[in-house]
């Protein structure tokens, strides 16, 4: 997906990392650029004061794009979905998502809360213009009518304008907008079936992609080149991402039916809790020359690994009779786990998976079943899709 590639770090959020792509630093000065002229028509006053509203109103912007990004990383956590981090692109951002939602109501919840939070915005703003300027809140806002420009309310006035543009924009129902999510979480309520609510999400994205295109080219043909294409760049990245969402209902639907208990290691190595440290060392590290090994209790619950290097640290400290369940890493259990009947394609964008190489695949109760690797999940997808194709 675009925007999804490297970017560089500005900061974290509730342990959400923000970061930004090379093209998002490109729009940040044409913004300023574009916006310092604006505010000196608007204002009247000097070069320095539109440029420093400018530069204000940019940067209060593009925090109301992490805002709006924030919503849906965070409903995206309490409907367990890790959230890899939020970047910033040229065409605004996107929060990274470990995995797709697993029902139409967690769908839905997901990609109505930016929106939400952008609406939110849209009030604040038009609130604090009325109040700024003692006028109609929607005429402050658009700095129409009798309203006084001072720089204040030009910062206010812009913010609510471009959120509410943001607003109306992301509620176009073209996938791969919130819009077109929200429409996919409706139709996969009504049909059942999330393949056949991308699909239809896909397509309607699509033709909303090409009409676009074709009212970017029709503005540009009379003169407002800018506007035209940028529109024409919009609508060309709706419909690219839009077919690449429907190609992959194909690709999805050929391993229907293949959960992770069927291509997992269903006897993986696991070590108790009560092991000594001696002991894992002797049994485990130094005989199977691996890193890290899942570690379980009495009844086969999975708590977390253990690492050679823990190992070797509490050893060399005088505590070799001390036991696995003492150091086990418990703190990120959750993240290695993954139920064994989930099926293949939960496995195929999981964020975790890439990182560690492999999750412990739990049942219901959160017992050990088996272990799934990446190479697995390779191999699963190279045996299987030739019989399917067949």
């Amino acid at each position: 997906m675009p925007g999804t590639g490297p970017s560089i770090q500005l900061l974290r959020v509730f342990g959400i990392r923000i970061g930004a792509s090379p093209s998002w630093f490109v729009v940040l000065f044409v913004f300023i650029y574009f916006g310092s002229n604006y505010f000196r028509e608007v204002l009247g006053g000097s070069v320095t004061e539109a440029y420093l509203v400018a530069v204000a109103a940019v940067f209060l912007f593009f925090v109301s794009l992490v805002m709006h990004e924030l919503g849906h990383a965070l409903v995206a956590r309490r409907e367990g979905i890790e959230i890899s981090g939020i970047d910033l692109w040229f065409f605004g951002g996107v929060a990274k998502m470990s995995r797709d939602t697993q029902s139409a109501g967690a769908e839905f919840r997901i990609s109505a809360a930016g929106p939400l939070v952008t609406l939110v915005l849209v009030g604040i703003f038009v609130g604090l213009s009325a109040l700024v300027a003692s006028g109609a809140a929607l005429d402050v806002a658009r700095l129409a009518g009798d309203a006084e420009a001072s720089p204040t309310l030009a910062l206010l006035g812009f913010l609510a304008t471009m959120n509410l543009f943001l607003f109306v924009f992301n509620l176009i129902p073209a996938f791969p907008l919130d819009g077109g999510r929200i429409a996919r979480a409706i139709a996969w309520r009504i049909t059942g079936d999330r393949n056949r609510a991308t699909r239809i999400a896909g397509r309607l994205g699509e033709g909303l992609a090409y009409l676009l295109i074709g009212v970017g080219i029709f503005l540009a043909a009379r003169g407002e080149l800018v506007n035209g294409l940028w529109l024409a760049i919009i609508g060309w990245f709706i419909a690219t991402s839009a077919r690449a969402a429907v190609a992959s209902t194909a690709f999805t639907e050929r391993i229907d039916g293949i959960t992770v208990e069927d291509i997992m290691d269903a006897q993986p190595v696991t070590m108790p809790a009560s092991t000594a440290l001696a002991q894992a060392e002797d049994e485990f590290f130094l005989r199977y020359r691996w890193e890290w090994f899942p570690v379980v209790d009495e009844r086969g619950h999975f708590l977390g690994v253990v690492r050679e290097p823990r190992v070797h640290e509490e050893i060399a400290a005088g505590r070799p009779a001390l036991e696995v369940r003492e150091i086990v890493e418990t703190g990120d259990a959750a993240a290695w786990r993954v139920r064994s009947d989930s099926p293949l394609e939960a496995l195929l964008g999981d964020e975790q998976l890439r990182t560690r190489g492999a999750l412990m695949a739990v049942d219901a109760d959160g017992v050990l079943r088996g272990v799934v690797t990446l190479d697995q999940v390779r191999r699963a997808l190279t045996a299987a899709l030739p019989q399917r194709l067949a």
